[in-house]
């Protein structure tokens, strides 16, 4: 296996609900409303996605003002892809690209020990539910 990383959020929008849909993400996410999933990378400013050969198999989703915070709103890696260091790598490369910018980011469930395992500080946060339409 040969994987290739990129910078930017010009991915297709097949490829994206297939790896959020592989990696449980979907689960949490409007796969089904694919304008929204559209709207969802158009505005993202900062995405950095893991590549086999052509195939998408992981991806990071960001909003960043790169100097101050990065909302690191999506992390997925394909299920038969995890374990392998590719969230990490993604992690990795969004938070260079950031450049001074803090990453933060609302753990799914079961995920929190994932970050803290890799450096973050577990703290509080707020937010009002999406409102549908």
């Amino acid at each position: 296996m040969t994987l290739t990383y990129r910078l930017g959020n010009d991915v297709g929008i097949d490829a994206v609900i297939d790896v959020l849909r592989s990696s449980t993400l979907g689960d949490r996410r409007p796969v089904d409303d694919r304008a929204a999933i559209e709207q969802m990378m158009t505005a993202a400013n900062l995405v950095v996605t893991a590549w086999d050969d052509g195939k998408l198999v992981g991806l990071a989703r960001s909003l960043s003002d790169f100097c101050f915070c990065t909302y690191l709103s999506d992390l997925a890696v394909r299920l038969e892809y995890q374990r392998q260091g590719i969230g990490k790598e993604l992690i990795r490369r969004t938070r260079k690209a950031g450049k001074s910018a803090t990453v933060f980011l609302f753990a799914a469930p079961g995920a929190s020990t994932y970050y803290e395992h890799l450096g973050f500080t577990p703290g509080s946060g707020w937010y009002l539910a999406r409102v549908p339409g």
